[in-house]
């Protein structure tokens, strides 16, 4: 089978879609939820946190909820708010987000990307990812018998796939939305087969694909598929939905740290140990990093900046990640944070809530110190995926954030 496929998308109709596009599953808490759809009957949020239409002390997990899911999609089947369309297609899907120094535009494909190839790494992957939450994926997908959430995908440059999307991209868009953080979404439909074979072999030709967002939605996507194989069942959960982007026009923010304590070091016990491997200068304001190797550490009321000394970075394509650097040379052996996943002294803050928000979490004195840490870059995400490697947790926060609703796949 080939990479990508068209397929028959699962839309809102006509003037629906404002009303139905919501942002992605993972990025609200429940209550977040229930505040973000109330009064809307028709917010995908019904099917993607279903729990917000149960009691509040339902677990989010319990087998109600993903009966209320396949309800509530079929409430919206019958009341023709969702259609699908007649025959495979291809879509084009803009974000736009508006930032002070202009609009960042990045313009990609949804298509039904083939599990095989996810399977043989040919999709490749850069996290590990968690049986929990695998499972709720793959419950979801069987409740609806559909996936509703896209894998966001990267493609490695390619004028003509670029061209072939910008073609699509023309005219009046089937859906067009702004959301409530002021990031515009627009969908357009190609239906023409001769285009649709023509952007499949361009696909085709292309040694791989990336992950960048959604490691948990396909590998519940694999697993669907192999349990339905051995159940002698041939569908089209042999793909999985996703959103492919040229790699130039991704967005990658920083992914900062903040830490409860200071393992039990005086402020300048710790700043004279950091000499082992950084060099530090004060700064005049807020420190953000403009380069690889730059840090930001914000600590009693004051801006810090490390620079990693040259002969700490490895040359490795993990370890020489600005995540893995802080790790190694300060947050394990200074700060005592071994394992990112579970030590609950650590968390984590996207870059879109920007330094102040580190601030805001330290003058509090919820935290005792933060670190503004430089994005991770495309190219050293797939270089890692390439090496058949993981990054460590919390490496990458992509802006903007597609939307569920505006196109899902029907597994029949």
């Amino acid at each position: 089978m080939s990479l990508i496929r068209a397929f028959r998308g699962l839309r809102p109709a006509p003037g629906q879609a404002g009303a139905i596009a919501a942002p992605p599953y993972d990025v609200l808490s429940s209550e977040e939820a229930r505040q973000r759809a109330a009064g809307k009957p028709w917010s995908f949020l019904h099917i993607s946190k279903p729990e917000i239409d149960l009691p509040r002390e339902i677990d989010p997990y319990a087998p109600e909820v993903y009966a209320k899911a396949a309800e509530n999609l079929q409430k919206m089947l019958a009341a023709g708010v969702l259609l699908r369309d007649d025959a495979p297609c291809y879509y084009a899907y803009r974000l736009t987000m508006p930032g002070e120094g202009g609009d960042h535009v990045q313009t990609g494909l949804v298509a039904a990307a083939n599990v095989a190839d996810y399977d043989s790494n040919r999709i490749r992957k850069h996290e590990f990812t968690r049986p929990d939450k695998e499972d709720d994926r793959v419950r979801q997908i069987e409740a609806l018998n559909a996936q509703t959430g896209p894998v966001l995908l990267a493609y490695p440059s390619s004028a003509t796939a670029d061209a072939q999307i910008a073609a699509i991209a023309q005219g009046i868009p089937a859906a067009d939305v702004t959301a409530d953080d002021g990031i515009r979404h627009q969908i357009w439909v190609l239906t023409d087969a001769a285009q649709i074979e023509a952007i499949t072999r361009t696909f085709d030709a292309m040694k791989a694909l990336y992950i960048a967002d959604g490691h948990h939605r396909s590998a519940a996507a694999s697993r669907v598929a192999a349990a339905r194989h051995q159940q002698g069942r041939e569908i089209s959960a042999d793909c999985f939905l996703s959103v492919i982007f040229p790699d130039h026009q991704m967005k990658i923010l920083d992914y900062n740290r903040v830490v409860k304590d200071l393992n039990g070091l005086e402020e300048s016990a710790l700043v004279a140990r950091l000499a082992t491997a950084f060099t530090v200068e004060d700064s005049a304001g807020r420190a953000q990093p403009a380069r690889p190797g730059e840090f930001g550490m914000y600590l009693a009321g004051r801006w810090r900046r490390l620079h990693i000394k040259p002969e700490m970075i490895p040359d490795d394509p993990v370890e020489s990640l600005d995540v893995s650097l802080l790790s190694n040379h300060l947050l394990g052996p200074l700060l005592g944070i071994a394992d990112l996943r579970r030590d609950k002294r650590i968390d984590f803050v996207g870059g879109i809530r920007g330094l102040a928000e580190l601030e805001r979490r330290v003058d509090s004195g919820e935290m005792a110190i933060a670190f503004a840490l430089h994005p991770t870059s495309m190219n050293q995400l797939m270089a890692v995926a390439d090496s058949n490697d993981v990054m460590p947790p919390k490496s990458t926060w992509f802006e903007p954030k597609l939307a569920d609703g505006l196109v899902s796949h029907v597994l029949d």
